[in-house]
């Protein structure tokens, strides 16, 4: 598979990650050491036309530590690892919740259920979306920080389908009915 679009929810030592295919599902993701992650992007592969998403910090008006600093130190050697460091998309958690939950107010749980809908219930399992070992759903894999950088990539796409004049989000699947994405689309 051809992977289109990555996806990163930066954290202060680890990061999670999320590869979409060109068939706009889940291709890999997971969560991985800065370290790892970082070499990983220096070895993306130029001859792909791929797209780096990052999740971006943005300011409430409150003192922030150590932890976010080192947040956003990571995601700028994350673009310069990137081998095209000017086209990285930045995309702020405030961004993610308004477009995949109408709400500024959303939490995670809110957030992942949202992407948890936009998926065909294609698998196994009391989450078929998700699935199980022998009967994968479309975002069998993701877990843990995965999910935000899902979220990430889910409004990334959607940005890209409103430049391009699209109804529907480049990367999101063909789906029934009408999603949260089709409003921000």
């Amino acid at each position: 598979m051809t992977i289109e679009l990555v996806a990163i929810d930066p954290g202060t030592t680890h990061s999670g990650w999320v590869s979409l295919d060109r068939n706009r599902y889940v291709e890999r993701a997971g969560v991985l050491a800065h370290e790892v992650l970082l070499e990983q992007l220096g070895q993306s592969l130029e001859e792909h036309r791929q797209t780096l998403a990052i999740e971006w910090v943005s300011s409430f008006g409150m003192p922030v530590g150590r932890e976010v600093f080192e947040t956003c130190r990571w995601v700028g050697r994350f673009q310069e690892a990137w081998h095209t460091p000017r086209d990285v998309v930045l995309i702020t958690r405030a961004e993610v919740k308004r477009s995949l939950c109408n709400s500024a107010r959303a939490k995670d749980p809110n957030v992942r259920q949202a992407l948890i809908d936009l998926y065909p219930p294609t698998g196994g399992g009391s989450v078929p979306q998700i699935g199980t070992a022998k009967r994968r759903g479309p975002l069998y894999g993701v877990s843990s920080h995965a999910w935000s950088a899902l979220a990430v990539a889910v409004v990334a796409s959607g940005r890209f389908a409103k430049a391009d004049g699209r109804a529907m989000p480049a990367f999101m699947p063909p789906i029934m009915g009408a999603t949260p994405l089709e409003r921000i689309a």
